[in-house]
């Protein structure tokens, strides 16, 4: 009766599924794993553990909801088999651990039908997918552009959930967008001053080695400008105005004007 108690409790609340695998999880990471938003962004610092924690909503995904497929996208085959190792190390930590049918470098196939697979970071080879329960994408700000609009499509139809987490890299690209924009997003920012692994002392080291726009970006969660940019992020965006209406017509010629083109006459000399 306590077995069948300790598994409901699993199902039922992914905390309790991450206790059963040796992780306490911290009160961030607690309500992350207990969200049911369908579009969730995690801006954290390096080693705040969004790994992990997408990791074991992986699991529970794949172990409690039959036949859902679970994808995981990073820049890189290698970035996102990282992630894919986690969950395999999750899986292996279970009391009681589900039949697996297929378990390689890429996929993970349950008894129940359920698959989690990690991408390659190429648009062109990711659009075969289609109905999935989960996209979880690692580092998302150096994710391109056209393999995070590739990925979205794939939830259209199961009205499945898309995970973004990444520390920032600079004003630029969908994740930046994503977090600055109006869009129904979830916004969780985790800065490493509010990880009690990470010491104040670390900290003061980093900041003297890496400099001000690394160290805010990888540990205050900063969208810092590139180092080459001649312009500002604010001063781009000021430049546009949708009121404006285009100086060339569609035709090529300026607006309500009618220009004449004189053929060009050449003469031949005897």
């Amino acid at each position: 009766m306590r077995e069948l108690a300790a598994s409901l409790a699993c199902a039922l609340d992914p905390v309790a599924f991450a206790e059963s695998l040796g992780f306490a999880p911290d009160s961030w990471q607690a309500n992350v794993l207990r969200s049911t938003g369908k579009r969730l962004l995690l801006n954290c610092s390096r080693q705040a553990g969004k790994s992990t924690t997408a990791a074991v909503l992986a699991l529970h995904c794949a172990i409690y909801f039959q036949a859902s497929l679970i994808l995981l996208v990073s820049p890189s085959l290698r970035q996102s088999s990282e992630l894919f190792r986690k969950v395999i190390e999750g899986l292996d930590k279970l009391p009681n651990k589900p039949e697996v049918k297929e378990d390689n470098k890429t996929t993970l196939t349950l008894g129940n039908g359920s698959r989690i697979v990690s991408l390659p970071g190429s648009e062109g080879t990711v659009r075969g997918y289609s109905g999935a329960t989960l996209i979880i994408e690692d580092e998302a700000s150096r994710v391109d552009d056209a393999l995070y609009y590739s990925v979205r499509p794939m939830l259209a139809v199961s009205g499945g959930r898309l995970i973004l987490m990444s520390t920032p890299f600079g004003k630029r690209g969908h994740f930046h967008a994503e977090w600055t924009g109006q869009g129904s997003w979830g916004r969780v920012q985790i800065p490493a001053t509010e990880c009690p692994r990470i010491s104040q002392a670390f900290l003061d080291e980093e900041r003297a080695a890496l400099g001000e726009w690394w160290f805010r970006q990888e540990y205050l969660c900063e969208f810092s400008e590139t180092t080459d940019s001649l312009f500002s992020y604010e001063q781009i965006s000021a430049a546009f105005d949708d009121k404006v209406q285009p100086l060339f017509a569609s035709n090529g010629g300026l607006p309500g004007i009618t220009t004449a083109v004189q053929p060009l006459q050449i003469g031949v000399v005897s």
